[in-house]
C-alpha cells in the first residue's frame, strides 16, 4: 500500500510517501495511524493529535473508521486553512 505524507505531516516524518506492508490487524485509516505512531518518534511526532490529521483513500476524503482493505494509497493530509 501507498502511502502519502503532506505539509507538516511530510516534514515530521522526513518523507512524502512510502509503501507500506500493514499488519492484517489493522484495518481502518483510525488503526493505520495507531500503528504508524508505533513507528518511531517521528511518527509519533506527526500524529501526536491524531483528530486533526484528515485521510483520503485512494484520493477520496474519508473518516478514521473507514476500513482502508483494498485501498492503494492513503494520504494523510493536516488541517487545511484558506485565505
Amino acid at each position: 500500500m501507498r502511502v502519502l505524507y503532506f505539509a507538516w505531516l511530510r516534514e515530521r516524518i522526513g518523507k512524502t510517501d512510502e509503501d507500506i506492508a500493514l499488519p492484517q490487524d489493522v484495518r481502518t485509516a483510525g488503526e493505520l495511524i495507531d500503528w504508524l505512531t508505533q513507528r518511531g518518534d517521528e511518527y509519533a511526532h506527526a500524529f501526536e493529535n491524531p483528530k486533526v490529521v484528515r485521510v483520503a483513500i485512494d484520493r477520496k476524503h474519508v473518516k478514521h473508521d473507514v476500513a482502508i482493505a483494498g485501498a492503494r494509497e492513503i494520504a494523510f493530509f493536516p488541517p487545511m486553512t484558506g485565505g
